[in-house]
C-alpha cells in the first residue's frame, strides 16, 4: 500500500492544475477511492483533496510572485472556479491573503526576518526544547539555513503555528508558553542568503518533523524532541504557511528576540 501511496501522490503533484478526482487516483493505482483515501492520510498527514490543493496553492504564490497576472487569473490558472473559495482557502493555508502574499518581498526588505521566538498564547504553560539538525543533502541544497520550527494541530504547516521560533546559530530550539493540548512539532529551512521571493518560495522544500507528536498536560508541560531535516521529494506536499514573515518582528504576535549567539 505504501508504493500505491507514493504513486497516488506523484499522480496528484503532476496534475494538480487539473480537474482531477478522488476515483482518477484510484484508478490510477487500482484501488478502491474508500481505501486510498484512509490510507493516504495515514501516510501523508492529509486527505487527497486538501493535499492536491497544497500543490496548487504553491503554484499560486510562484505565480504572484513571478507574474503581474490578476488572483482572478492565477485562481483558475491552478484550477479553481471560484475566486472568493480560492481567497479563502489560500489565506488559511499559507497564512497571508494573495495580494499581501504579493506584497511581501517588499516587506521583508524593509523588515527582514530575525532570531526570535514567538510564544503561545497561555503565560506560564508548557516548553517544548529540542534539536534541529539537517541532513548532508540539505545542508548542500540550502547553504547556509534560516531554521524555522513551530508547534502545529496537524502534520502539516498550514496557516499560523502555535508558537515557533526562528532559529539563531545554533541548532537549539526553544518554544514556550504553549497551551494545553496535542501538537506536531514541524521545521523547515530556508537559504538564509537568498532574497526574499527565493524564501517565500524556495526551489528546493527542505522539512522533517519529530517523530511523535507532542502532548501537553498539566502533568507534562515539558517536552524534548529531535527533528532531522532533509530535502522533500518534489512530489511532496510543499510547506504552505508563509514563514519569513512570521519571523519579521514588527509582523510577528509578541516577539521574544533571541540573543546574539542564541
Amino acid at each position: 500500500m505504501r508504493e500505491a501511496v507514493v504513486e497516488a501522490a506523484r499522480f496528484l503533484a503532476g496534475r494538480c492544475t487539473e480537474a482531477v478526482t478522488l476515483g482518477d487516483v484510484a484508478d490510477h493505482v487500482s484501488y478502491s477511492p474508500f481505501h486510498l483515501a484512509r490510507a493516504f492520510e495515514r501516510a501523508h498527514g492529509q486527505p487527497p483533496g486538501q493535499f492536491l490543493a497544497a500543490h496548487r496553492f504553491q503554484r499560486a504564490k510562484q505565480l504572484l510572485l513571478a507574474t503581474d497576472e490578476r488572483v482572478v487569473d492565477i485562481c483558475h490558472e491552478v484550477g479553481f472556479s471560484s475566486v472568493g473559495t480560492f481567497t479563502t482557502r489560500f489565506t488559511a493555508a499559507v497564512g497571508q491573503s494573495p495580494a499581501r502574499f504579493r506584497q511581501l518581498p517588499d516587506v521583508l526588505v524593509d523588515d527582514p526576518p530575525q532570531p526570535l521566538i514567538v510564544p503561545g498564547t497561555a503565560r506560564g504553560g508548557g516548553t517544548v526544547t529540542g534539536t534541529v539538525r539537517l541532513s548532508a543533502a540539505a545542508q548542500a541544497a540550502v547553504g547556509t539555513a534560516s531554521v524555522y520550527v513551530g508547534l502545529f494541530h496537524k502534520r502539516t504547516a498550514r496557516g499560523f503555528p502555535v508558537c515557533g521560533t526562528l532559529l539563531g546559530e545554533t541548532g537549539d530550539f526553544l518554544l514556550v508558553d504553549v497551551p494545553p493540548g496535542a501538537y506536531w512539532l514541524l521545521a523547515s529551512a530556508l537559504p538564509a542568503r537568498d532574497g526574499p521571493v527565493a524564501q517565500l518560495v524556495p526551489r528546493r522544500g527542505i522539512s522533517g518533523a519529530a517523530r511523535e507528536p507532542v502532548h501537553i498536560t498539566p502533568c507534562r508541560p515539558v517536552h524534548h524532541r529531535e527533528v532531522w531535516l532533509d530535502v522533500a521529494p518534489e512530489w511532496d506536499a510543499p510547506v504552505l504557511v508563509a514563514l519569513p514573515p512570521l519571523a519579521s518582528p514588527r509582523n510577528a504576535p509578541r516577539p521574544v528576540l533571541l540573543p546574539t549567539g542564541s
